[in-house]
């Protein structure tokens, strides 16, 4: 078991395949949740149960996270039921279409911004406040190995996160004084939610895993767990002396 704060981990994606598994993880790992999904509640139920079914609180909320008014009435709903947000984690993002960047259209581009860096910023500045309060905080995103090593048709994935992952590091450098931390987890492949549908749309074939294989130490792809017990550190009191920081969950890809 973790050790936390009082108070709740709110999870926003945390009906996603790779949220649901870090949602679990933090409920497995001692920390009462809270999910925030925009139109997949059942998903966000079971793993609500789940946390119950080990002995935690958990709420389910739902919320659209580029409509402001959606978005603080969600997050004002989990501090009325937990009392505290002790850490946020940073799932949400839509699916992530494998095309070079000559060939993305801007409107998927711009909603990918909309969606995972505007959210992010407005999150950050709805919960910022209540941590001062509290006496500190953590925020943990989910970023992309692609930092470490690009890859070809990922770039709306890379490029996108890549702004949250200097959002992180203005949170700690301004936050650290309240107590606030900021983390990210840099994503590798993982045997959940895109993957899966990418695969089934085509996008993702027997020869993107055979190159993709060759780029990775650990021959296999992640899980959503493995990506849930990086950011469980990072938010817990265990991690309390790191900020700023990444660490890629990747198999090793591109060493």
């Amino acid at each position: 078991m973790a050790t936390f704060p009082s108070g709740c981990t709110i999870v926003f994606g945390g009906s996603g395949g790779i949220g649901r598994g870090v949602a679990r993880t933090f409920a497995d790992r001692g920390s009462d949740i809270a999910v925030v999904y925009r139109t997949k509640r059942e998903p966000a139920e079971e793993v609500a149960e789940h946390a119950r079914a080990a002995g935690r609180k958990a709420s389910v909320h739902a919320a659209d996270v580029t409509d402001s008014e959606q978005l603080r009435s969600a997050i004002d709903a989990v501090i009325a039921e937990h009392g505290r947000i002790h850490s946020v984690v940073w799932a949400a993002g839509p699916l992530v279409n494998q095309r070079y960047l000559a060939e993305t259209p801007m409107e998927e581009w711009r909603h990918a911004f909309e969606v995972e860096v505007h959210g992010f910023f407005a999150v950050a500045q709805a919960i910022i406040p209540h941590m001062r309060e509290m006496g500190g905080g953590s925020f943990v995103t989910l970023g992309s190995a692609g930092h470490d090593w690009w890859p070809a048709r990922d770039g709306m994935s890379v490029a996108v996160k890549a702004s949250n992952e200097q959002l992180v590091k203005g949170i700690a450098k301004e936050e650290g004084k309240h107590k606030i931390r900021a983390n990210s987890v840099l994503v590798g492949v993982i045997d959940a939610g895109q993957l899966h549908e990418l695969t089934r749309q085509g996008q993702i074939d027997d020869r993107w895993v055979a190159a993709t294989h060759k780029l990775i130490c650990i021959k296999r792809w992640g899980t959503a767990e493995e990506i849930g017990h990086a950011c469980v550190y990072f938010a817990s009191d265990e991690g309390a002396y790191t900020t700023g920081q990444s660490i890629s969950v990747s198999g090793g890809f591109g060493v």
